[in-house]
């Protein structure tokens, strides 16, 4: 069995997918169809603009959806359907490309969600007030365990299970600093503040949220061609309503990726292709699901490799 998944926040460099459109007319077409869904030349910031604009959160969200779907294009080109999977999961953002690439969400209105959801968790906590770290080195049980321990200074919640040994947390400024330094003293290897513009996946989203819901009631949600696996169950889910409201949850809910990617192991999933820039879930994965095998799509030669593969 296989599952496709898809990248979050992070993986975003100047260039991504130009190669792909390049190399496939199917791949160009998407990021067309992103450049007039949200009525500006996105595509051109992502291959030829600055990094820092790319990387804010209303650019980034719906520039890496592009780059997946370009290269979910380039797979198709290729001969490999979203029938050759048995499931697609994302990571956050990556959620929505996951429901784009399985026809639940059509790419205009996936841009223009993104674009929305982006310019929410923005504005939803002044910059500077809120802040994420990654804590590296201790089981999530121990991770619970400090926040637990900072609940006075604010708001402090683990907001990814990214893997066994790595957690995110999310929250106030302060309760996630001392937090951070908490976990150090607990006996992580690492515990580092991310440079982000604002605390995503915590309580504090939840003016996001309501941003969201009003959105996602705006538009249609289909069934998806494949099951997808939501980051607030970690399990998969079809039902357009059940979507609908695992969305709004997802933006002020914990990312379960481990718990996904685990659950898909449990079902006797045995390769996971990731879809798009970077190689972050990848490497996620092998921590995860040791016996399930990774492979990257994000140029056209990884295309034609994966392709070849999966076609035997």
């Amino acid at each position: 069995m296989r599952a496709f998944v898809f990248p979050g926040q992070g993986a975003q460099t100047i260039g991504m997918g130009k190669a792909l459109a390049d190399a496939y007319p199917e791949a160009r077409a998407v990021f067309d169809a992103v450049d007039d869904a949200l009525s500006e030349k996105l595509s051109r910031l992502i291959w030829e603009g600055d990094a820092d604009t790319l990387t804010l959160t209303r650019n980034a969200q719906p520039a890496l959806m592009a780059t997946s779907l370009a290269a979910m294009a380039a797979l198709k080109a290729e001969g490999v359907t979203l029938a050759d999977a048995s499931f697609v999961a994302g990571h956050s953002l990556g959620e929505y490309t996951a429901l784009a690439a399985a026809g639940a969400l059509d790419i205009a209105d996936c841009a223009r969600l993104l674009r929305i959801r982006g310019d929410a968790m923005q504005n939803a906590v002044p910059v500077g007030e809120g802040a994420m770290a990654a804590i590296l080195g201790l089981s999530i049980a121990e991770v619970e365990a400090v926040v637990a321990r900072v609940a006075g200074l604010g708001v402090c919640e683990v907001a990814n299970e990214n893997d066994p040994s790595q957690t995110v947390i999310s929250g106030s400024k302060a309760a996630v600093e001392q937090a951070a330094a908490m976990a150090k003293e607990a006996g992580a290897k690492r515990a580092m503040l991310l440079p982000v513009s604002a605390p995503f996946h915590c309580a504090l989203m939840e003016p996001a949220a309501r941003v969201m819901e009003a959105a996602l009631n705006d538009v249609t949600i289909n069934t998806p061609v494949v099951p997808v696996v939501a980051n607030v169950k970690a399990e998969a889910v079809q039902d357009p309503d059940e979507i609908r409201t695992l969305l709004v949850q997802q933006v002020a809910g914990r990312v379960r990726w481990s718990k996904s990617v685990a659950w898909m192991a449990e079902q006797g999933v045995t390769d996971i292709f990731e879809i798009g820039a970077g190689k972050a879930l990848s490497g996620m994965i092998r921590r995860i699901a040791k016996d399930v095998r990774c492979a990257n799509v994000g140029t056209p030669e990884e295309a034609k490799a994966v392709a070849a593969a999966i076609k035997g």
